[in-house]
């Protein structure tokens, strides 16, 4: 049967070329690690509002065990984060009622002025866990379109409200890995 020899190379061919995975975009960013809020920092000798890129902390101090996440160039994130817990006061060592968290990437400015890109929002769990992986927005609809890179890039893990979007403040930030 050379006719059936012949429609079946082309045929498996075509098959194994839909099975691959559509090729990667390449790492813009990558983060390991995080430092959580300290809602009050010394400006001048006087306590002031820990903001960082134009967002206000959260109202206590939060520690992030483990975190990592990449940005590509195509404006997806993935990350992960495990340990997201008060470090103070009677909710300690809990999330305490904050459910949802998303990211948000700054770029540019090192003020509030830096363009902010943000997560899809997404559940934190009783121990503080959370994994996000989905397409960065500047507006909260559309896909973000990524700069060539990131200055000054910020990475914060923010409270969210999953029943509205509102975003919140933020808890910690991740820290760049400059060594990859």
């Amino acid at each position: 049967m050379p006719g059936f020899r012949a429609l079946t190379l082309p045929c498996a061919a075509l098959l194994a070329s839909l099975a691959l995975p559509a090729a990667a975009s390449p790492p813009l960013l990558r983060f390991d690690g995080a430092i959580g809020v300290d809602p009050l920092t010394a400006a001048g000798g006087v306590d002031t509002l820990n903001t960082v890129r134009g967002i206000a902390p959260g109202g206590r101090a939060w520690v992030l065990r483990e975190f990592s996440a990449t940005v590509t160039r195509r404006g997806e994130i993935t990350a992960r984060g495990r340990g997201l817990l008060f470090t103070s006061g009677e909710a300690i060592a809990t999330r305490g009622g904050v459910a949802s968290v998303a990211l948000t990437l700054a770029c540019g400015a090192a003020d509030a002025s830096a363009t902010k890109y943000s997560s899809p929002i997404v559940a934190l769990d009783a121990a503080g866990n959370f994994q996000v992986r989905g397409a960065l927005s500047e507006d909260g609809v559309n896909d973000a379109v990524l700069p060539d890179s990131c200055d000054n890039p910020v990475l914060l893990v923010r409270a969210a409200n999953a029943t509205t979007g509102v975003l919140g403040g933020w808890f910690a930030a991740g820290i760049p890995d400059v060594e990859r």
